[in-house]
């Protein structure tokens, strides 16, 4: 897709939000063709490792937004879609700037980041900073341990072990009681997505998680609603 179609299908989306109309079919179009062709490509293997394909663009944060769209359009040339809280607003940066630098061909794997972003889009230095402050926006709420003092007992002991694998641990109060189960039921389906795509095998001497703690700990201290 050259620059001018890029330019024009964040238009068409944008006079889509303008409008009122929802852009999550077109979102999901673009989604579905990305993972065809990066899944057609002899890296395919490789990006699919990236992130897990647990989150789907209507879960994303203010969807007919310009910078929902941008993660739609960039986000998705290289691997499943990503989820804004899967960092907190202090890393998304770094992060950001790794991801730009890689759609530039200018990443880590010299020759072979080239050749693997061959055809990419890369954002605009203003297009960039659009997605960064959306992600950032709507980034992962650390928990303050001032509030939640009980986060050291435990109790809260498996939420620990399970979210600071991937990301600081969130704010109880980002979801409602009701709401938490399926959060963490996502949580637990790309842990295990993870273990099978890296065949890392379960240590029998690790403490194990137990989802049911989990829960209860995050529903204890959620917000209401």
């Amino acid at each position: 897709m050259t620059r001018r179609l890029a330019a024009a299908a964040l238009l068409a989306l944008a006079g889509a939000a303008a409008t009122g109309a929802s852009p999550l079919a077109d979102y999901q179009r673009s989604v579905d063709d990305a993972r065809r062709r990066w899944t057609e490509s002899p890296h395919g293997p490789l990006l699919e490792r990236i992130l897990p394909p647990a989150f789907a663009p209507a879960q994303l944060p203010q969807p007919a937004s310009r910078g929902a769209a941008l993660v739609v359009h960039y986000c998705v040339q290289c691997h499943n879609l990503p989820n804004p809280a899967m960092h907190d607003a202090a890393r998304w940066p770094k992060v950001v700037e790794r991801m730009v630098l890689r759609m530039r061909g200018r990443g880590n794997m010299g020759e072979l980041m080239r050749e693997m972003m061959a055809g990419v889009q890369a954002p605009s230095d203003e297009e960039a900073r659009a997605l960064l402050a959306y992600l950032r926006q709507n980034g992962q709420r650390a928990l303050d341990p001032r509030r939640y003092p009980d986060v050291d007992s435990p109790a809260a002991q498996s939420f620990r072990l399970a979210c600071e694998q991937c990301h600081v641990l969130p704010d109880p109060r980002r979801h409602t009681a009701g709401e938490w189960p399926g959060v963490v039921a996502r949580m637990e389906r790309n842990m295990q997505w993870m273990n099978r795509v890296v065949g890392s095998q379960r240590d029998p001497r690790e403490p194990q998680l137990r989802v049911d703690e989990i829960v209860r700990y995050l529903q204890r201290h959620a917000r209401a609603g």
